[in-house]
């Protein structure tokens, strides 16, 4: 849950970082991807880490 709330978030964010830059659409497609993939990264470390703790 966490890793697709935060993809969702960083593709949101890097769409938002790639319009403010005046990118084309494919600069914001870009930006909303690679920002998703580094977000859902932290999320899935952070999931690894809150399951450890709990069990």
């Amino acid at each position: 849950m966490i890793v697709i709330v935060l993809a969702l978030l960083g593709a949101v964010l890097g769409g938002l970082t790639a319009r403010k830059r005046n990118g084309t659409r494919a600069d914001i497609a870009q930006y909303a991807a690679g920002y998703a993939i580094a977000f859902a990264l932290v999320g899935m470390i952070a999931t690894l880490v809150l399951h450890r703790l709990m069990v």
